[in-house]
């Protein structure tokens, strides 16, 4: 048995080894269209329906802080950024199966606010809670959300399909989930500082941070971007793929462009970045660029569309072009405001296994 750690391939390599590992079982369903590689697996219903589903977990001390992350918004993240996996494939969410792992001490109190939060979220995407699984756990709190959702088939929309000359689109704002992470561990110290001389801390992070209460909500409370979805589907938009800024805009690029095996070129003077985010790296003395394009955490879509359906996405306030796909071998690109390339494939997001940003 090989001893190489984890960390000398990164959590994406492992994810190749498993998916290569898991492959041949797909075989045993015929109506596996598509496996591990994108947001969501997909299962056809029919011959003109999919089911896609997904599946993520949330673990204390990797993905939150209770110090830091109100238990209500605890619960809405969990189910928000699996719907937001779901409305990556250009599908409508459905169901919820949530599992729990908790210390034997926790409060029945801290079980029904974190479950308040999810079914707040859950009834605004209408998507049912529909079972799951409690267990304790000797090592904080894990969270572990699956969701299912359905698509029309010709609407389905994966992480390939793009091709050279459409247009590179978000939705919403970029960098505002990072900055908002850099004030709250801030604010975390400040907090540890205080109990570690026995001073007494009592500060609602929402409501005393105002001047950061933008950035803060994206880290804490990310929406699920379930409205374009409903915008796709009223005007027959359908983009040639899409995935959902989790990692990064630079890195869920590369998902894209490696899929669909092209290149691409982005404008750094396109990118919608949060402007509170812009206050908060000047406060770090950091670049917001960075935090759109290796923060992660906006949970925004990152799609391609072909160019002559501009028209069809130019209403919507919410959406911007920030670039075009081109043929692989130009690579992938940012274009900085001197009309100098900066080349993104070397611009990494979050790793669980080196803690490599």
């Amino acid at each position: 048995m090989s001893l190489k750690p984890i960390s000398d391939i990164g959590e994406f390599g492992l994810i190749e080894r498993i998916a290569g590992i898991a492959e041949p079982t797909l075989e045993a369903v015929p109506g596996i269209a598509e496996g591990i590689g994108d947001d969501c697996a997909v299962y056809a219903l029919s011959p003109s329906k999919v089911q896609v589903a997904t599946t993520d977990l949330l673990v204390e001390h990797v993905h939150f802080d209770l110090l830091t992350t109100p238990l209500q918004h605890l619960g809405s993240k969990a189910i928000s950024v699996n719907i937001s996996d779901i409305c990556a494939m250009n599908a409508s969410p459905r169901y919820a199966l949530v599992s729990i792992a908790l210390p034997s001490k926790s409060s029945v109190t801290f079980v029904e606010t974190l479950y308040n939060g999810m079914s707040e979220a859950a009834r605004l995407y209408k998507t049912a809670l529909a079972g799951g699984d409690t267990s304790m756990s000797l090592n904080g709190t894990v969270i572990s959300v699956t969701v299912t959702g359905e698509a029309v088939k010709e609407h389905l929309t994966l992480r390939k399909g793009a091709q050279p000359g459409d247009l590179v689109c978000v939705t919403g704002s970029l960098g505002g989930a990072a900055a908002g992470l850099k004030v709250l561990t801030r604010e975390k110290g400040i907090m540890v500082e205080h109990l570690r001389h026995g001073e007494s801390y009592e500060r609602d992070i929402l409501s005393n941070l105002k001047e950061y209460d933008e950035a803060i909500r994206q880290q804490l409370l990310p929406a699920a971007r379930i409205d374009i979805i409903e915008f796709f589907h009223k005007h027959n938009i359908i983009p040639t793929s899409m995935i959902d800024i989790s990692d990064g805009l630079a890195p869920d690029l590369l998902h894209i462009c490696r899929r669909s095996e092209v290149g691409a070129i982005i404008e750094e003077g396109k990118l919608p970045i949060l402007p509170q985010a812009r206050h908060i790296a000047d406060e770090f003395q950091e670049d917001a660029v960075n935090y759109a394009l290796s923060g992660g955490e906006d949970y925004q879509l990152l799609f391609t569309l072909k160019s002559d359906q501009a028209d069809l996405i130019a209403p919507h306030r919410d959406i911007t072009v920030i670039g075009r796909i081109t043929p692989a071998d130009e690579g992938m690109l940012l274009q900085d405001i001197y009309g100098m390339t900066i080349d993104l494939e070397t611009i990494e997001g979050f790793d669980h296994f080196t803690g490599k940003e």
